[in-house]
């Protein structure tokens, strides 16, 4: 049914007119919405992805499962040195983890970023520490959902959306509450923290427009206007009680010392935070290594490890060790560089694109440089290559003509206190779907054919 509904789609574009006023529409939606990443146009395309109802409800069901392993390595991890340091957590995140946030979610807002294919559902990371995006699908999915041809696609298919930042509120203000051991007394005050000069700014702008309309107050800052007197934490006079946290962990150790408001006020459990640092855990990418390492299957149920083994793929600590790979014993290194087709390095902890060498994309030359590189680096996984998904979709270009260019299609689920509660998907050209690589997003529709 999705291949059918994808073509009666793009045969309405056909339409000079249908998809002219379309272009327009969208347009019009982006500049309104302030849909604006990095000064470029976030969604320079005509259609959003769509998803069977059957298909979604088994991306919910795994998505949770896998959601629950995390949080069980996320308790293993606390006080266990050993776990830690297999995680990648630096002496000074163990400080940072040791705080107790006074809530036990890992991470009440995360999102895992996915492959869906005709026969697979696989993850290749998860953003556990500050996942970006749910603002701007939820002002996407508006723009879209009123375009005129989607108006005429939804005469034959039944169209669902999604909206995060009402489940995206409702997790603050649930933190907030186990936070507190009770019910708050008056609505708290939020504070979108993050630096300066950001290209998600527009995002804050958009979720501080919303907690305001659903009558809480709202403050946009930096690390460096935060003040803590041993009691409040406050934003020129304004006491802060939740601290929606977009300020990355390596962003901050570099300023913490100059600005350690934040950290204090955290420290002494004078302000909820979320998500907390102890979502570094499963933010690092070698959490994969973690689930897939028949060293650490003990901590799951026969559930879970179905799960891991159907869709979270082979992942290792890169390092000069033997190993096990389906049951075979292996000396990694060598075994990484004679197997570069299914592989790929990357860093455990940067984001964006940076830093990953793609193995069936190098030369021979190439991937022994990687290896060098991630050898000396230290900190580095290396990761068998997962099934992933393509389709056509019809991309805009700066004067905004059209046509259809096979894209990267990468399913980004978000997931509020461990459901599932929203998604938007990431397009790319090229292997990375990633926005900050420049890649493009579009809002995720469910779609059934109507009776």
């Amino acid at each position: 049914m999705l291949k059918e509904a994808v073509a009666y789609y793009h045969q309405l574009l056909e339409d000079f007119e249908l998809a002219e006023s379309s272009r327009l529409a969208l347009d019009e939606g982006l500049e309104g919405a302030r849909l604006i990443f990095g000064g470029r146009r976030l969604t320079p395309y005509l259609r959003p992805h769509f998803v069977t109802e059957a298909d979604w409800r088994r991306v919910v069901v795994i998505c949770e499962t896998i959601w629950s392993a995390l949080q069980k390595v996320k308790d293993a991890a606390i006080g266990n040195d050993e776990m830690l340091d297999e995680l990648g957590i630096t002496e000074i995140e163990k400080d940072l983890v040791a705080i107790d946030p006074k809530y036990r979610q890992v991470s009440p807002s995360a999102r895992l970023d996915s492959f869906l294919t005709e026969n697979s559902y696989s993850f290749v990371e998860l953003n556990g520490e500050s996942p970006a995006g749910i603002a701007y699908a939820d002002s996407a999915t508006e723009i879209f959902r009123a375009l005129p041809v989607m108006r005429k696609f939804a005469e034959t298919y039944e169209l669902r959306g999604f909206e995060g930042r009402p489940k995206l509120l409702d997790v603050l203000l649930k933190s907030y509450a186990e936070f507190l051991g009770a019910e708050p007394e008056k609505n708290p005050v939020i504070a979108i923290v993050d630096l300066k000069g950001l290209p998600t700014q527009q995002e804050f702008e958009l979720f501080k427009d919303y907690f305001e309309s659903e009558g809480y107050t709202a403050l946009i800052c930096s690390p460096d206007e935060l003040d803590f007197d041993g009691e409040k934490l406050r934003y020129r006079e304004i006491v802060v009680d939740i601290v929606y946290k977009r300020l990355l962990v390596n962003e901050y150790l570099p300023i913490i010392e100059a600005h350690p408001a934040l950290l204090d006020a955290y420290r002494a459990g004078a302000v909820c935070l979320v998500n907390n640092f102890r979502s570094k855990i499963v933010h690092k990418k070698a959490i994969f290594a973690v689930l897939t390492n028949e060293r650490y299957a003990h901590l799951f149920n026969e559930t879970e490890l179905a799960a891991i083994d159907l869709h979270i793929p082979w992942t290792r600590k890169f390092r000069d060790e033997q190993t096990e790979n389906k049951g075979e014993k292996i000396d990694l290194v060598e075994w990484t560089r004679s197997n570069n087709s299914k592989l790929v390095l990357k860093p455990n902890d940067d984001y964006g694109g940076h830093g990953i060498y793609i193995g069936w994309a190098s030369t021979a030359e190439e991937w022994d440089a990687a290896i060098n590189v991630a050898l000396e680096n230290g900190d580095y996984l290396v990761q068998e290559r997962v099934q992933t998904s393509k389709e056509l979709f019809p991309m805009l270009d700066a004067a905004g003509n059209w046509q259809m260019i096979e894209q990267l299609v990468d399913l980004d689920p978000l997931l509020y206190n461990g459901k599932v509660g929203s998604a938007f998907t990431r397009l790319s050209s090229s292997e990375l779907a990633n926005v900050s690589s420049g890649g493009g997003m579009v809002p995720t529709f469910i779609i059934r054919e109507k009776a």
